[in-house]
């Protein structure tokens, strides 16, 4: 792993002296102001082989809402329920005759042409964990090695866009429920094929590995200097023979982070300000089990696949908010407002570059919450069923599929699975749901079990 240091803080209490942003990995968030994304861009471009106005790829951008988010009180709401089941909020009217979303998602609501609101996923085994959502499937039977996410399939069957850029990446932010934080790994498919991870994977972390010795982040921008410390550092590990040592991931990794070409864009902003202004402030701080609340990953997530990416994967926030605080209405009025501008904006972005039709979005959490509101003024766990909105991929959007009970309980009209979900998402990317690998022990194992087909109505 390659660090470089950032400047001691004998104020922190890390024995290191080192903050959680004070150092900085490959896959690290960004370095004198460029990102990793853009690291990858920059490079691709210089290949010749980054994707142009006119020219894109199929991708797919997994946003997992850590803890259960409240299909009641998003995009499942009850007005004519009874009270202790319809909650605080209020349904209005999108831009999609007869579909209706909560009242704190109004630009969501003005682009309710631009996805599809599943409201009946059913299936979930009810666990606190983003398994169901990163593979598709429960953890159950498992092959030996275990279940592939459906990113690792897809880096299977799907050759690299870029060679500057992994198919397969996380921006999942590590979260006090370690669960959470997981983006999945290759399984039975080997580590090959795992995320790579663009985010550290503990908070607080001590750098460790290869270090760039004498670079700190106070000077990455003079471009002279960083040369010159990449090219003795490039001639100590070749000279040792640790380039050998290193994983395919990081050796690319290294390519792309010691090229002069890159070096010499450091300094620069690839982004226009009034795009990164539309998709909303940053709230950093760390809460309890969950991940921050960043949504500038969702233009970290477009940027990503714009530079090659076939597969992000990210979770955004907490939204596990039934214990003895009755937080969940308080709570829910503070989140909605943050994830309507971020994904709002994400979706416009995907339009206006016309990557609609070949980036598809899913936004999902494990489970959705009970119905009935518990005597703390909030929802508990309830793995009966749950939503996930679906968008681009050349999808059907602007449709609500399937529908609950009067009060919320269970799967009325056309239950959905997290399996066909990922049906879906791989037709979308063009990975043929008859691939199969054979495990360890010689058995062909598919992406998804037999009969399970892409949801009709979207492709």
């Amino acid at each position: 792993m390659l660090t470089i240091q950032g400047k001691r803080d004998t104020r922190i209490n890390h024995c290191d002296g080192q903050t959680r942003r004070g150092f900085l990995k490959i896959g690290g968030m960004a370095a004198g102001g460029l990102s990793l994304a853009q690291l990858f861009e920059l490079e691709a471009q210089a290949n010749g082989d980054a994707p142009r106005a006119g020219r894109s790829h199929k991708a797919i951008i997994n946003v997992y809402l850590p803890g259960g988010p409240s299909h009641m009180d998003m995009f499942d709401l009850k007005p004519d329920a009874p009270s202790e089941f319809r909650g605080e909020f209020k349904p209005i009217k999108t831009n999609v005759k007869g579909m209706e979303i909560c009242e704190h998602f109004p630009l969501l609501a003005k682009n309710a042409d631009k996805f599809a609101i599943i409201r009946s996923i059913v299936g979930s085994v009810g666990a606190h964990d983003c398994y169901q959502c990163m593979t598709g499937r429960s953890k159950r039977d498992q092959p030996p090695g275990g279940w592939p996410a459906g990113s690792a399939w897809v880096s299977k069957f799907l050759d690299p866009v870029s060679k500057a850029v992994p198919s397969n990446v996380s921006l999942m932010f590590p979260t006090g429920n370690r669960t959470w934080g997981e983006a999945g790994d290759g399984g039975m498919l080997g580590p090959k094929h795992q995320p790579v991870q663009l985010v550290s994977k503990k908070i607080g972390e001590k750098p460790e590995g290869l270090a760039l010795q004498g670079m700190t982040l106070e000077r990455l921008k003079d471009r002279r200097a960083l040369l010159k410390s990449m090219d003795k550092f490039r001639r100590s590990i070749d000279n040792s023979g640790v380039m050998d040592g290193l994983d395919a991931a990081t050796q690319q990794a290294m390519g792309i982070l010691t090229s002069s070409k890159l070096v010499e864009a450091m300094d620069l902003s690839k982004e226009d300000p009034r795009i990164v202004k539309r998709y909303g402030q940053d709230v950093p701080k760390y809460q309890r089990d969950g991940a921050p609340k960043i949504v500038s990953n969702f233009l970290l997530a477009r940027r990503l696949v714009e530079a090659g990416a076939r597969v992000v994967s990210m979770n955004y926030s907490r939204w596990d908010w039934h214990g003895g605080d009755g937080m969940n209405f308080p709570r829910s009025r503070e989140e909605f407002p943050l994830l309507d501008q971020g994904l709002s904006a994400l979706l416009e972005d995907l339009h206006q570059r016309g990557l609609d039709r070949d980036v598809s979005v899913v936004v999902w959490g494990e489970f959705g919450r009970t119905p009935r509101i518990n005597k703390n003024n909030s929802r508990d766990h309830w793995p009966r069923v749950s939503f996930a909105l679906m968008a681009g991929g050349g999808m059907k959007t602007g449709q609500v599929i399937g529908s609950t009970t009067r009060n919320g309980e269970d799967a009325k009209e056309r239950p959905v699975t997290f399996q066909e979900v990922w049906a879906t998402l791989y037709k979308n990317v063009g990975v043929d749901l008859n691939s199969r690998v054979f495990d360890v022990s010689g058995r062909p194992q598919y992406l998804v079990d037999p009969g399970v087909e892409p949801i009709k109505e979207l492709v």
